[in-house]
């Protein structure tokens, strides 16, 4: 055993030592500082349903068994009065990806044209004949394209709908993409989903087999990409249900359940695929936990438009000719941020999905959004419990008579190209059966001036 010559060696040799273990700790306190500053940066999943009505979830209506969701209600916070600016397919995509009001990009209805044959489609019963762009240009700027400047890896699964093949989701600023089709919908929820020439790139064909319910297989691949996901980067899932626009095919073990209940036909139907729906919700969930991210991961729920059913007590829908009515512009939207939104809580202030675009940006860069060709306002200060500035949200779709309308804190005009108007109060009366329009109200003309100017600046003359 080698001895010191003297104690002047030994206290060289402690400080040696001493220096070097020091050393050690500051690389490793520095690899901690660099981990917590890789993982500071939440994740993000926006699960975005297609055609699921405000009222088809269990928390506002008892035919409806969704415990996963009525769950994370419970941890999250629920906008009461979210809105979509133009409810329908595309143009619901367009604006939730872009942060801008559709029609402002030429997209006034769901894409129903070849955009490799024709810019514009046409839809027959529109008495305006207006054209609609098949396709969202690809310069306009995604949530994706931004989330990357700020070292998000992003994931695309499920329905796209805003046109093929040039301008698919991997174009547009994700870094990876499954099940997307140049389809609207599936032709069926049970193998096969799609006719051949709407699933080129075979998304769907793979891996699957007779008697696979899409959402289920949709939902085994998010889990599967939370299960693996091994990048020191943060991400954002974004999962397009196709799910539960039609055709109404239920899970075929729950439908009887929902027949028990006095639900008919394809109505049974939808309440089996919204079933579906919330156990895909819980897995998703449950992958988060499971991984050990659920405390650094945001999760957006929010639907595209109103349903295709009953929306009571709210009026109108997706079909009927009322679309812009409060049963087809306004939309479930729940959004749990841990450590930021206070569990259970609820807010009635006006938003729409435009205004996720900017939300997301702030999370993403801990910065106020600054992209001025937007229209959504960020969500972050009624996250944290505070409010935003009063401000007036505008609709449009073309479709039929009705085409437009502007909602001001509780009031709401509607308006027609037959010149007919409607004005509601949508808190005092929230099934819009008491039209106020010619009795008076000062609200009515400025709604009517606010309306027309906004027309003049946002809708596309051609």
């Amino acid at each position: 055993m080698y001895k010191f010559k003297n104690s002047s060696s030994l206290f060289l040799l402690f400080l040696v030592m001493t220096a070097a273990f020091s050393c050690k700790n500051k690389e490793t306190k520095n690899d901690t500082v660099k981990a917590a500053t890789v993982s500071k940066k939440p994740n993000i999943v926006l699960l975005f349903v297609d055609d699921w009505g405000w009222a088809d979830v269990g928390f506002r209506n008892s035919l409806f068994e969704t415990p996963n969701i009525d769950q994370l209600k419970k941890e999250s916070l629920n906008f009461n009065r979210a809105y979509i600016p133009t409810p329908t397919c595309s143009p619901s995509r367009a604006s939730i990806l872009t942060g801008k009001e559709a029609v402002r990009m030429e997209m006034v209805r769901h894409i129903s044209g070849n955009p490799d044959k024709e810019k514009y489609s046409y839809w027959p019963k529109d008495p305006v004949q207006m054209p609609s762009i098949n396709y969202l240009p690809l310069e306009e700027v995604t949530y994706a394209e931004r989330l990357k400047e700020y070292g998000y890896y992003n994931a695309f699964i499920g329905k796209w709908h805003l046109g093929h093949p040039a301008n698919y989701p991997g174009k547009q600023g994700f870094d990876e993409v499954y099940a997307t089709t140049n389809a609207g919908h599936p032709k069926n929820y049970y193998f096969p989903f799609f006719k051949a020439e709407e699933d080129p790139k075979g998304f769907l064909k793979s891996g699957v087999k007779k008697g696979d319910y899409l959402t289920e297989v949709l939902t085994n691949h998010a889990t599967e990409f939370i299960k693996n996901y091994d990048k020191k980067d943060p991400f954002m899932l974004s999962f397009w249900y196709y799910t539960v626009h039609g055709p109404s095919i239920g899970r075929k073990d729950l439908i009887k359940k929902y027949e028990a209940k006095g639900m008919e036909g394809r109505y049974a139907q939808h309440g089996a695929m919204v079933e579906v729906l919330d156990n895909s919700v819980g897995q998703v969930r449950k992958a988060l936990k499971e991984k050990g991210i659920a405390d650094n991961t945001i999760i957006i729920l929010i639907s595209d438009q109103g349903g295709a059913y009953s929306n009571a007590p709210l009026s109108g829908g997706k079909k009927g000719g009322n679309t812009l009515g409060e049963g087809g512009s306004r939309v479930l939207l729940t959004i749990d941020y841990p450590g930021v939104t206070k569990p259970g809580t609820e807010t009635s202030i006006p938003v729409q999905s435009i205004d996720l675009y900017p939300t997301i940006l702030e999370i993403a860069s801990g910065k106020k959004c600054e992209d001025n060709w937007i229209q959504g306002v960020s969500l972050m200060p009624i996250l944290k419990g505070k409010t935003i500035a009063k401000r007036q949200l505008y609709f449009f779709r073309s479709y039929e008579d009705q085409y437009a309308s502007v909602i001001d804190g509780d009031w709401k005009l509607v308006k027609y190209h037959s010149g007919k108007f409607q004005l509601f109060n949508v808190t005092k009366d929230i099934s819009e059966q008491n039209d106020l329009i010619g009795t008076g109200l000062e609200i009515e003309q400025t709604l009517k001036t606010n309306l027309l100017n906004w027309e003049k600046e946002a809708v596309p003359t051609y």
